[in-house]
């Protein structure tokens, strides 16, 4: 199932997607899916970021390979740090280029939709805790990264986490997933989920241990190999296997 929230009318709504039928939802989908009756065609509605995170947990060297980019040792345990929600955007919406920055990095990632409250949630038990999963670009301005020697203002101005184009509610197998990231249409990054150094069910348990994680937030498990920089005019494309493409167009102001 593939889980929408979109714009129609001026009303911002949940909804199930089946093709290019949209399903508008009575409710939030962590309280049940419960369809209205209506129907609207895709072509009408404006997809936005598919749920309103109050945070973005997102990992460091989460991936091997990612971690020898960077001349790094794997972490013992995960390495966390936040997004803030105002960073959020959804498909389609320009990630805006800031005007202290000289690199601007893509990061294809897969995110991970929290269902329900989760506090100190046992790993066995850690799946259960999933509404489903999607496409995340952990946008980073490397060079302030680097600078600052933390995350925060780098990986925290506003547009800097595009989420979407949906929530994917049926995915079997999260932990062998092709993730990539195209520039205008030419592949920068491929990776798979499988070369995680903590999957899933660790990290959504780690971090109920740390944070209760609330309905609608997004972990983001952390990028692999091939990194790289985006220019203004540039469309850059987030592609997880099993879920679908989020496009957003590079601008300066």
């Amino acid at each position: 199932m593939q889980l929408v929230r979109f714009v129609h009318r001026d009303a911002i709504r949940y909804g199930v997607l089946e093709g290019e039928t949209v399903w508008p939802l009575s409710r939030p989908p962590y309280d049940g899916i419960a369809k209205t009756g209506d129907s609207l065609p895709l072509e009408r509605v404006r997809l936005l970021a598919p749920c309103e995170p109050s945070k973005i947990v997102a990992l460091g060297l989460n991936y091997r390979d990612h971690a020898v980019e960077f001349g790094r040792e794997v972490p013992d345990e995960p390495l966390i740090f936040l997004k803030p929600s105002t960073s959020v955007i959804g498909p389609g919406a320009d990630i805006v280029y800031p005007a202290m920055s000289r690199r601007v990095d893509y990061e294809a990632e897969l995110g991970v939709v929290i269902g329900r409250p989760a506090k100190d949630v046992p790993q066995d038990q850690a799946l259960d805790y999933i509404l489903g999963y999607t496409c995340v670009n952990d946008v980073t301005a490397r060079d302030l990264q680097k600078k600052d020697g933390q995350f925060t203002r780098a990986k925290g101005f506003d547009t800097f986490c595009p989420l979407g184009p949906w929530i994917e509610t049926d995915l079997p197998h999260p932990g062998d997933l092709t993730v990539e990231a195209y520039v205008d249409g030419q592949r920068r990054q491929q990776g798979n989920t499988s070369d995680m150094v903590f999957d899933i069910p660790t990290l959504v348990s780690f971090i109920s241990r740390v944070m209760t994680l609330l309905a609608g937030d997004v972990i983001a498990t952390g990028t692999p190999a091939g990194i790289g920089p985006l220019a203004p005019g540039e469309v850059v494309e987030i592609r997880v296997e099993g879920i679908g493409a989020l496009r957003n167009t590079v601008v300066k102001v």
